[in-house]
């Protein structure tokens, strides 16, 4: 079982609302005295349905807790974060009776790219994320504030090694498509209507030459700026649309 820390601290209204709906142990609630009571009382009411001790505290004890993140007047302490291993992402698929649809993301170090990619993603019906232990954003409270509460109903599996993990994967009868600048293909002509994990790269260097090496397959998104690169996360978000788009339009699924 792989646990961050022994707990955190969740900021915001929907990261805290949707932690108390999915079932995740909260320790406390602490609610800023001045707090806004049309933001604050749906929260109140699900956090005394589970039983949660409630407080009300200065602001600025908040403002301290919450390190810099946009807290609007709510914070939960929340029990560590439990990640999800590999197979229960694959066995979540199955359950569904779907192919299975993950997202890799090869060295992803911004918070916020990892918090947007998360929302999108559970936007999109993605099965899980997979990211890398080292050189990679955790699940911190900057993450749970940018994915609005995704983060409780997306599973996110931290590996060792992601070279190894897209291996185990291909011996499952998951294709692996690379998100590429310099792939020959557009994700538009190409099939993504199959058991697939979508790996994206740095924000800054990209695909790393070994995970690109390992990918069945590179796509990239047409450029037709000045610029040839999108924010990581706005990459992702295309990609995962246009898998949704496929698999909702009866696009033949590939052998």
């Amino acid at each position: 079982m792989d646990i961050d820390k022994q707990e955190e601290w969740i900021a915001g209204k929907h990261p805290v609302l949707e932690a108390l709906r999915s079932g995740r142990e909260i320790n406390k609630l602490l609610i800023a005295e001045n707090a806004q009571k049309n933001l604050t009382l749906p929260i109140i009411a699900e956090a005394k349905k589970h039983g949660v001790i409630i407080q009300h505290v200065d602001k600025r004890k908040l403002d301290q807790l919450a390190d810099g993140v946009q807290h609007q007047g709510v914070i939960a302490q929340a029990a560590a974060y439990r990640y999800a291993e590999l197979e229960e992402i694959l066995e979540k698929a199955h359950s569904r009776g779907e192919e299975p649809f993950l997202l890799l993301l090869d060295e992803i170090e911004d918070p916020h790219n990892l918090g947007s990619i998360l929302r999108t993603a559970e936007c999109t019906g993605a099965h899980g994320v997979i990211i890398p232990k080292r050189r990679s954003a955790s699940l911190n409270a900057t993450v749970y504030k940018t994915s609005a509460g995704a983060v409780e109903h997306v599973p996110v599996a931290r590996v060792t090694n992601l070279a190894q993990t897209i291996e185990s994967l291909k011996k499952q009868g998951v294709w692996i498509a690379g998100a590429d600048a310099a792939a020959e293909q557009e994700v538009y002509e190409t099939n993504l209507n199959l058991p697939l994990a979508v790996v994206i790269g740095n924000e800054g260097k990209g695909l790393g030459r070994l995970i690109r090496e390992k990918c069945d397959f590179l796509v990239k998104l047409p450029m037709r700026g000045r610029l040839n690169s999108l924010n990581a996360s706005v990459a992702a978000g295309v990609l995962m649309y246009e898998i949704v788009r496929q698999r909702g339009a009866g696009i033949p699924a590939r052998d």
